[in-house]
């Protein structure tokens, strides 16, 4: 399952996180990740928000990266938060999990901008993992470095809200090419973009509709 934007904080709050976790509760996972911007840059209202996400514990672990708004908030309080609700932040990094599924997660561009963090090479995080393997890669913004394609199976990203209210839905098609829902780039990779579950700014959404996304992996067969 992912989700993506949710933006915890002084706006969206308890009501909204419910709604994501009966989501988790239906459909019962194995995996979770957050593909950034968990919490807003309002990050002073976060009490009471850890421990229902901490909770919930899928079979595979729970993963995350940070995006944009992570860096808005104070990186620190905001790894302490994600962290607190049992998230793996991966910064950089990739891992093999139960020798069944490779997953790797970069850090928002932002941070790099601000000289909080090192850009990672996207192709030499990629290129470490056993490709015998379905490789999952988490970036919070959907744009495709070439240089990696083919070395990821599938990128979860989000950012855009699909512009989150009409008509700023053209702006971001403008800005982003891949602004929601699953395209194939090529050498056999796959990019999903999230519309995101949560909102930015005021509560609203209008023709892009929030989504906590339940992705289904299935093993194909030669035979």
């Amino acid at each position: 399952m992912q989700i993506s934007d949710v933006h915890l904080g002084l706006i969206v709050r308890h009501e909204r996180l419910k709604r994501i976790l009966t989501r988790f509760e239906r459909a019962e996972p194995d995996l979770l990740v957050s593909t950034g911007d968990l919490v807003d840059g309002q990050i002073d209202s976060l009490k009471g928000l850890v421990e229902p996400l901490k909770a919930i514990k899928p079979k595979y672990g729970k993963f995350a990266i940070t995006g944009n708004h992570e860096f808005y908030a104070g990186l620190d309080h905001a790894l302490d938060f994600t962290e607190k609700a049992g998230f793996q932040i991966l910064r950089g990094e990739a891992s093999t999990i139960a020798n069944m599924i490779n997953i790797a997660g970069v850090d928002d561009a932002t941070g790099e901008y601000f000289g909080l963090v090192k850009g990672v090479s996207e192709k030499e995080l990629l290129s470490q993992l056993p490709r015998d393997k379905f490789t999952l890669f988490l970036k919070h913004r959907p744009i495709s470095d070439g240089h990696a394609q083919g070395l990821f199976d599938l990128q979860l990203s989000g950012h855009t809200h699909r512009g989150q209210i009409f008509p700023f839905t053209l702006i971001t098609r403008i800005f982003f090419s891949y602004d929601a829902g699953l395209v194939q780039l090529p050498n056999n990779s796959y990019l999903y973009t999230s519309r995101g579950s949560g909102t930015w700014g005021p509560p609203i959404r209008f023709l892009s509709p929030p989504e906590v996304t339940i992705i289904k992996l299935v093993h194909h067969s030669e035979n």
